[in-house]
């Protein structure tokens, strides 16, 4: 079994930065993404680490950064250039696909709790 653990939402004016973290329990684990849901919206992906690539959606590419500690067991999203349409909850998720799509929520078998990402204007 493995647990997520996710902290660093919070407040944060347009144009600034945040950095969330998700440490994992257990096992390590080979493809770890973050997704994000906004109120009445999908869940959708942002960013995705596999095999020494990384991935991200084309919203955030050259904004945000995934990277990942192994020896922690935690993977980290650096956010920067922050804008009112990037507040949401942030779910790290684990155990993604080892191959093929990874875009998918449906393809992670575990999740974190969400943190609350909130951009004013």
């Amino acid at each position: 079994q493995v647990q997520l653990v996710e902290s660093g939402g919070g407040l944060v004016q347009a144009g600034g930065s945040l950095r969330l973290s998700c440490a994992a329990s257990g096992r390590s684990i080979y493809t770890r993404g973050w997704f994000r849901q906004a109120p009445g919206k999908e869940r959708e992906f942002v960013a995705a680490t596999r095999g020494g690539n990384n991935y991200y959606a084309d919203s955030v590419k050259g904004r945000f950064t995934i990277s990942r500690d192994n020896a922690k067991n935690t993977v980290y999203l650096q956010m920067n250039s922050l804008k009112p349409e990037d507040a949401a909850v942030y779910y790290c998720a684990a155990d993604g696909p080892r191959g093929g799509n990874l875009y998918s929520p449906a393809a992670y078998a575990y999740w974190g709790q969400g943190t609350q990402v909130t951009v004013s204007s």
